[in-house]
C-alpha cells in the first residue's frame, strides 16, 4: 500500500498543488476520529479539493490506483462516518466554503459544500432568510446533506432531504451530475436527490447544493414547559400534534440533562422534566396558538409554563438546548459519550422513552434523554468509562435495547446521525430485501467499493 499511495500522490500532483496533498502527522490524527466513540485510524494522507474539477482528478486517480475515499467535513458525525476505517484518503472539503449565489426571489441558495451552518445563517440574515436545518454541531452542509441531519426545527421545516432542491455530486470515476432541479417539484425520473441525501459518501462526493431557504417569521415565541414525568411531558407533545397546532419547535430535556444544562450553561432551570418549545408566525396567531398549546399542557399536569419573545433570552435558552452534548462532556470528564438515536411513530413515543429511561436504570450509567420529540426522535446522552470493558458492555446493550424497541415498532434505528459504522448491525432488520436493493445501488455507483467502504453496509 505504501508504493500504492506514493504513486497516486505523484499521479495527483500533476493536478494539484502541493500545499493540497499532505501527509502531516498532525493532520492524519485530526482526520482519524469524529466526535463519536468509534476507534480513530488515519489516513494515508489528507486532500484538500478547491473546486469541483480537484474533485475529479482526486476520484479518477483514487479509481485507477484503487484507492478509498474518505469525505470529511468538519468531522462532527457521530457514528464514525469521516473515519478511515481501511487504508485510504481523507478528502477534506474545507476549502470548499464559498455561497456561491443567494437567490431571494426563489428563496434558494447554492453552496460548496465546506460552508458551515452558522456560516449560511449570518449571510442569510442579511436578505431577511434562514436556512431551517439546524443540528447542534456547526457542521458542514455537505457534511450533513450526507447524513441527512435535522435538528429541533425539523417538526415545520422537515429534514436536509426535505430541504435539497439539487446537488451536484461527482461518482466514483469521476462522472458529475445533478440530482435535481431548482424548480419546487418535478415529476420527472428517479428521486436521485433522495438517493445521494443520507448516502454518507457511499456513492460519491458532493461538491456543491442548492438549498430552501425561509423568510425569517414575523413573530417567534420560545418558551418552557415543565412536567411531573417525561412521559406526562410526551403525552403533551402528542395533543400538541395531534390538534394540527403548527410548532416550529419542541424539545424534551429530561432532568439529568437539565442538571447538565444548569452547569454548563449558568442557568438556574428547574429540575423537572422540560419541554423547550417555539412557534414562529404573525402576533395574533402566535398568541392564539400559545394560549391553545398552555391549555393542553394543563390537562397532562403542567407545573410551569414561561414564554420568551425577546431575542437574546430565546437564543440563551436554544443555545442551551444546542450544547447539551458538550456539556455531558464537560461535566463527565474522563468519561466517552455515546449517544442513541432512534425514531418512531409519535403514538409510541412516550413509552419508547420510559423504556429508555428504564435502561438507563437498570444499567446504571450517567445519562439524560433528549431529542426533538416533535417528530418521534430522541437520544440517551451515555457516558460511559472507555477503560472499564463492563461499561462498555452496557453502553453497547443498551443501545442495542432501545433500538431493538424503536425497530419493533417500526421505527427506524437513526432519525438524524446517519448509520456510518455504529448502526450497520441493525441495517438488514430494518430493511429486509430492501437492503438488497441498497447494495446492488452502490455496487452500480462504486464497482471498485473506494467511496467510504465499509459503511452502512
Amino acid at each position: 500500500m505504501e508504493t500504492t499511495i506514493t504513486s497516486l500522490i505523484e499521479e495527483l500532483s500533476k493536478y494539484l498543488e502541493t500545499a493540497q496533498i499532505t501527509q502531516n502527522e498532525t493532520l492524519l490524527e485530526q482526520h482519524s476520529k469524529d466526535e463519536s466513540y468509534h476507534a480513530p485510524h488515519k489516513p494515508l494522507a489528507v486532500i484538500f479539493p478547491k473546486d469541483t474539477t480537484d474533485v475529479q482528478h482526486i476520484t479518477r486517480c483514487c479509481s485507477q490506483f484503487k484507492v478509498p475515499i474518505y469525505p470529511f467535513g468538519v468531522g462532527t458525525s457521530l457514528e464514525g462516518h469521516v473515519i478511515p476505517n481501511q487504508p485510504g484518503i481523507s478528502v477534506d472539503f474545507s476549502l470548499m466554503n464559498n455561497i456561491v449565489e443567494i437567490n431571494p426571489e426563489d428563496l434558494i441558495v447554492r453552496v460548496q459544500p465546506g460552508v458551515t451552518r452558522t456560516q449560511l445563517e449570518k449571510e442569510l440574515k442579511k436578505y431577511g432568510l434562514f436556512f431551517p436545518v439546524d443540528p447542534g454541531a456547526d457542521a458542514t452542509l455537505g457534511g450533513m446533506a450526507a447524513t441527512n441531519a435535522s435538528g429541533t426545527l425539523t417538526v415545520k421545516y422537515g429534514t436536509m432531504r426535505d430541504n435539497v432542491r439539487t446537488m451536484e455530486v461527482v461518482l466514483a470515476n469521476g462522472t458529475t451530475i445533478q440530482t435535481g432541479t431548482k424548480a419546487a417539484k418535478s415529476s420527472s425520473g428517479y428521486h436521485l436527490n433522495g438517493l445521494f441525501v443520507g448516502s454518507e459518501g457511499t456513492l460519491g462526493c458532493i461538491t456543491e447544493l442548492t438549498l430552501k431557504v425561509f423568510g425569517i417569521p414575523e413573530h417567534i415565541a420560545a418558551g418552557r414547559a415543565t412536567f411531573p414525568t417525561v412521559h406526562q411531558a410526551i403525552e403533551a407533545v402528542v395533543s400538541v400534534l395531534q390538534a394540527g397546532i403548527p410548532i416550529a419547535r419542541m424539545e424534551i430535556v429530561d432532568e439529568d440533562s437539565i442538571l447538565q444544562v444548569n452547569q454548563y450553561s449558568e442557568l438556574d432551570l428547574s429540575i423537572e422534566p422540560t419541554l423547550f418549545i417555539e412557534f414562529h408566525g404573525n402576533k395574533s396567531g402566535l398568541a392564539e396558538d400559545m394560549a391553545f398549546t398552555e391549555q393542553l399542557f394543563s390537562d397532562f399536569d403542567c407545573t410551569n409554563i414561561t414564554f420568551e419573545s425577546d431575542t437574546a433570552a430565546r437564543n440563551q435558552l436554544w443555545e442551551a438546548r444546542h450544547n447539551l452534548a458538550y456539556a455531558y462532556v464537560h461535566g463527565y470528564k474522563g468519561r466517552k459519550m455515546m449517544i442513541t438515536d432512534v425514531c418512531l411513530p409519535i403514538s409510541y413515543l412516550a413509552d419508547a422513552i420510559s423504556h429508555a429511561r428504564l435502561m438507563l436504570d437498570i444499567y446504571g450509567l450517567p445519562g439524560g434523554i433528549t431529542g426533538h420529540v416533535g417528530d418521534g426522535n430522541f437520544h440517551i446522552v451515555l457516558m460511559f468509562d472507555p477503560h472499564d470493558e463492563q461499561e462498555i458492555q452496557f453502553a453497547q446493550e443498551l443501545n442495542e435495547k432501545v433500538v431493538a424497541y424503536a425497530l419493533e415498532r417500526g421505527g427506524t434505528c437513526t432519525g438524524e446521525h446517519g448509520v456510518g459504522t455504529g448502526k450497520k448491525k441493525y441495517q438488514q432488520q430494518e430493511h429486509g430485501e430492501a437492503l438488497t436493493v441498497m447494495r446492488q445501488l452502490k455496487q452500480a455507483l462504486d464497482p471498485d467499493q473506494i467511496m467510504n467502504p465499509n459503511k452502512i453496509f
